[in-house]
C-alpha cells in the first residue's frame, strides 16, 4: 500500500523503515501534521498514519475519501484525535496500536514520581552550580504511602506493580476493576473515594468525554493536601487551570506531567529559540515542584519497534483481508 505518513521525525523513519522491509509498504514520510491544512499531502495515498498530536476530524476525513484514501492507521494506542462516527460513515476504516510498550510509560511514570519526590530535578541543577546544600531537597519514604491508581489497564497495573514493589498500599478507580489488580493487592473505590487518601495519584486512563478534565477544581479540593498527582495518559485528563491553583494553594503538592492538554502546539517541537505563547503552560513551567516531560514516556526502542511493526501489520492485514488487525469503533466509545 502507499501510505502517507505524517508528523514524523527521523527516528520514526528509522524504525519503519527497518519493520517494512518484512512488508514492502510504500511510505511517503512528512513532517507535517494531518489536518484540514495539509490533505494535499495525501496525494494519492490509499492509507495515512497519524501521530497522537494529528486531527482527524470530519473535514480530513471528507478529504481523504475524496483521494480514495480508505484506512487510518494511528501509530498510537489513543484514538480520541479521530473523529470516528464521520469515518464510518464515510467508509474509512481505523486502526491503532493497541499495545506497544506498558512498561515504557509505566516505568516513566515511577522516574517522574521519584524526580518529583527526591527533588532531582532541582539537585542536578544545583549541584552544576557547586551548590551541595540539601535545604529544599526534603522527601519522603515511599514505603507505606498510599499510591491511587486511576485506570488499570495494562499500563496501570504495571505502574501498581512496581509502586507495590516499593511498598505502597495501592487504591484504585476504573469503570472495570481488573481481577489481575485486585490480585496485586489494588483496593478497588470510586474516583471521589482515592482522592483522599492517595499521596499520589497517577492517572492511567484513556480520554473520553467522561474523564475529559476528570481531575477538576472540585476534585483537586478533594485531594489529600500535598499529594503528589502525576499524569502519563492524555493531557485533558486535567484541567491544567485548577491544577494550578492547586498548587498555589497547596492543595497539590507537586505535579509530573508527560502530557499536556494544548501539547500538540509545543511537544515532538525544538521550540527552544522561540517565546513560548501558551501562557498556561508557561506559568506552569514556574513552580519548582513541577516536572513537565515532551510525551516521552514511550519513547524506548523497544516500543518504537513495536509501534512501527504493528501498523505496518494493520496496513498488511488491511491490505490483503479489508479490515486491520486492530480496528476502531464508534462502538469502542459508546
Amino acid at each position: 500500500m502507499r501510505v502517507a505518513v505524517f508528523s514524523t521525525k527521523p527516528y520514526d523513519r528509522d524504525f519503519f523503515d527497518r519493520a517494512n522491509a518484512a512488508h514492502g509498504h510504500r511510505l511517503d514520510y512528512h513532517e507535517a501534521h494531518l489536518s484540514a491544512a495539509t490533505t494535499a499531502l495525501i496525494d494519492g495515498a490509499e492509507a495515512v498514519c497519524p501521530f497522537v498530536n494529528d486531527r482527524i476530524d470530519a473535514d480530513v476525513l471528507r478529504a481523504m475519501a475524496d483521494a480514495g484514501c480508505r484506512l487510518v492507521a494511528l501509530r498510537s494506542a489513543g484514538f480520541n484525535n479521530v473523529d470516528l462516527a464521520a469515518a464510518a460513515a464515510l467508509g474509512i476504516a481505523v486502526a491503532r496500536v493497541p499495545a506497544y510498550s506498558p512498561n515504557a510509560v509505566a516505568e516513566h511514570t515511577l522516574a517522574l514520581i521519584l524526580t518529583l519526590n527526591r527533588k532531582i530535578h532541582r539537585a542536578y541543577a544545583r549541584v552544576r552550580e557547586g551548590n551541595f546544600a540539601l535545604d529544599g531537597l526534603l522527601g519522603f519514604d515511599l514505603a507505606g504511602k498510599t499510591a491511587g491508581i486511576v485506570g488499570t489497564g495494562k499500563i496501570g497495573l504495571i505502574a501498581a506493580r512496581i509502586l507495590a514493589g516499593f511498598g505502597c498500599r495501592l487504591v484504585g478507580y476504573d469503570p472495570f476493576p481488573s481481577a489481575e489488580g485486585r490480585a496485586l493487592g489494588i483496593e478497588y473505590t470510586t474516583f471521589a473515594e482515592l482522592l483522599p487518601q492517595a499521596d499520589i495519584v497517577t492517572f492511567h486512563c484513556p480520554l473520553t468525554p467522561e474523564t475529559r478534565h476528570l481531575l477538576d477544581a472540585a476534585a483537586v479540593k478533594r485531594l489529600k493536601p500535598g499529594a503528589m498527582i502525576v499524569n502519563t495518559s492524555r493531557g485533558a485528563i486535567i484541567d491544567t487551570r485548577a491544577a494550578i491553583a492547586g498548587l498555589k494553594s497547596g492543595q497539590i503538592g507537586s505535579l509530573g506531567l508527560d502530557v499536556y492538554e494544548e501539547e500538540a502546539d509545543l511537544f515532538f517541537e525544538d521550540l527552544s529559540g522561540q517565546v513560548i505563547h501558551d501562557d498556561v503552560f508557561a506559568r506552569l513551567l514556574t513552580f519548582p515542584n513541577v516536572v513537565i516531560t515532551g510525551h516521552q514516556g514511550f519513547f524506548t526502542q523497544e516500543a518504537l519497534t513495536a509501534i512501527a511493526e504493528t501498523t505496518l501489520a494493520n496496513l498488511t492485514a488491511f491490505e490483503r483481508d479489508g479490515t486491520p488487525l486492530h480496528p476502531v469503533t464508534v462502538e469502542k466509545i459508546a
